[in-house]
């Protein structure tokens, strides 16, 4: 199936490893150009490397999310270097394990600016392009905390579900000009983030990592985590032509784990 991206200009944050290095992989497959952006130099030049490798012509900058000053200044470079963005995908660092009680004020707002508002930042810096060409595709990444809130991921579940509700609203606001707007919400999917969350609870239940692997893998009827691919193809489908009537919906890649309809 050809996906109809060949020669879009595609923006992947969050990519220097795990969903965002899939997913920059994934689109890159279908012939789009890339610029990726992570923290981590190290991680974000592999990202570049396997981009490039795909047949892409990519480039990469070294960002911090609540930089919006930095922001703003890649997103410039991407247009002057690879032209307006078509393809803006919404991917970031996940916050510590807490409680929905006793989070101190400074813990929400550090995490809110983290999480929240570079995603908002962003796609307004690439909406005028969308809006000329009246093609665009604006995908966000949540978790499945927002439909089903996972124990002790407070601050996940709370923040992320804000970004639900900012895409719904941005889906209908844009809809008239070509773009769509929808969240992926991936379940269990093996990345170095999950294995940080499977740590922590083996710590303070005081169990091993296998024995919190063999519990989480139970509760998912496809018995096993998802692979950071099998988003990235969730995603690239939604960035495609062939998704050209699919706004404003959550999209769940995690093997049947949320139990709700």
């Amino acid at each position: 199936m050809d996906f109809g991206i060949q020669g879009k200009v595609a923006l992947v944050l969050s990519a220097g490893g795990g969903l965002g290095r899939a997913t920059a992989i994934g689109i890159a497959t279908e012939g789009a150009a890339l610029a990726v952006a992570d923290l981590n130099e190290c991680a974000l030049t592999e990202t570049l490397r396997q981009v490039k490798a795909a047949g892409a012509h990519g480039i990469a900058e070294v960002t911090n999310l609540m930089d919006l000053p930095a922001l703003k200044s890649f997103v410039a470079r991407v247009i002057q270097e690879l032209g307006e963005v078509d393809i803006l995908v919404n991917i970031s660092g996940g916050p510590p394990p807490t409680t929905a009680a006793n989070v101190p004020p400074s813990d929400w707002i550090r995490e809110f600016q983290s999480m929240v508002v570079p995603m908002m930042y962003i796609t307004d810096l690439v909406l005028p392009g969308m809006r000329a060409k009246r093609w665009g595709r604006i995908i966000t990444s949540t978790s499945s905390g927002v439909v089903a809130p996972i124990p002790n991921l407070g601050i996940s579940n709370t923040l992320r579900s804000a970004l639900v509700g900012w895409s719904k609203t941005l889906a209908r606001e844009v809809a008239g000009d070509g773009i769509t707007v929808n969240v992926v919400l991936p379940g269990r999917i093996a990345t170095g983030r999950i294995r940080q969350l499977d740590e922590a609870r083996a710590q303070r239940e005081g169990k091993t990592v296998q024995e919190i692997l063999k519990d989480s893998t139970s509760s998912i009827p496809m018995r096993r985590y998802g692979d950071p691919e099998e988003f990235a193809n969730a995603v690239t489908f939604l960035a495609s032509k062939r998704a050209s009537y699919i706004t404003g919906t959550m999209l769940r890649v995690d093997g049947g784990m949320i139990q709700s309809v």
